[in-house]
């Protein structure tokens, strides 16, 4: 993978996928309506109802005789083609870890995903304090949305933080054992990792992916963002990401050469020097 990164490119992406990715979701409702209708009357109607009242284009006529129109379609296209796009051409940051696999970029990409809804939720954060403190004038959104977008930010750092082997680990024991007992500890997590997600998904799936998701179940605020419809579903699927990302770090690293850790480690010689530019120093 090229070892650059900062260009346009790499924010054009990243903002049309976020773009497409928050239209469907909150359209999400027309999408269950064409798909898969409720055959419970009343959740049919409690269905459309929230996407009457929720819908962004309410002028547009639906497409193909349904109920999402042609943004709606126009999002869910292209959702999976930016991601292509986006996981295809990015670029390995300096500071990132070295030992590439063409299947990192998929994590790594949701990486650059998550750095650009921590910059969106930082601006909702500014944009909220500028109206209450200085108009008077707060909305009733952004506290919602900030947690809304909180709760992604969360979920997907743990996978570009999997991906990155920057997740908190205690080597005290791993460090003194030797390379065939550090592989045995390696798998032995890795298992207990895959194991936990199985029965994660297996204990909540009924409960997540029905009772949340396929009722669209809302945050019940002003605002009233589907919150719960979304985050926990999320949950069940950042955790199968993290599993799968684990045993491909687990294959990839077996045959590296061992790292030997020492306090020297939490010292970030990149930030010290950067630091040091900022402040004019040699």
């Amino acid at each position: 993978m090229e070892d650059q990164s900062g260009g346009l490119w790499e924010w054009l992406v990243p903002f049309a996928f976020c773009v497409c990715a928050g239209w469907a979701i909150w359209h999400a409702p027309a999408y269950i309506l064409d798909f898969i209708p409720p055959e419970s009357p009343s959740l049919l109607d409690q269905i459309s109802e929230l996407h009457q009242r929720k819908d962004a284009a309410p002028g547009l006529p639906g497409l193909f005789g349904g109920t999402a129109d042609l943004i709606d379609w126009a999002a869910l296209v292209l959702m999976p083609i930016i991601f292509f796009i986006g996981a295809r051409t990015v670029r390995c940051a300096h500071m990132e870890y070295r030992h590439w696999r063409p299947i990192d970029r998929v994590a790594l990409f949701i990486g650059r995903l998550t750095m650009l809804l921590i910059i969106s939720m930082t601006a909702v954060m500014l944009y909220e304090v500028f109206l209450r403190y200085v108009f008077e004038a707060p909305t009733l959104w952004a506290n919602e949305l900030t947690l809304w977008i909180a709760g992604f930010v969360f979920l997907f750092s743990g996978l570009y933080a999997m991906q990155q082997r920057c997740h908190i680990r205690i080597f005290l024991l791993y460090d003194v054992v030797p390379r065939w007992m550090q592989h045995t500890f390696d798998a032995i997590s890795v298992l207990m990792l895959v194991v936990f997600a199985c029965f994660l998904i297996f204990g909540s799936f009924y409960q997540v992916f029905v009772v949340k998701f396929y009722k669209w179940e809302m945050f019940g605020t002003a605002f009233d963002p589907p919150i719960p419809a979304t985050v926990q579903p999320m949950i069940l699927i950042v955790i199968s990401l993290i599993a799968v990302q684990a045993v491909i770090n687990l294959i990839a690293d077996w045959n590296l050469e061992p790292t030997v850790h020492s306090a020297a480690d939490d010292i970030d010689e990149d930030e010290l020097e950067a630091i040091k530019r900022s402040v004019g120093k040699d």
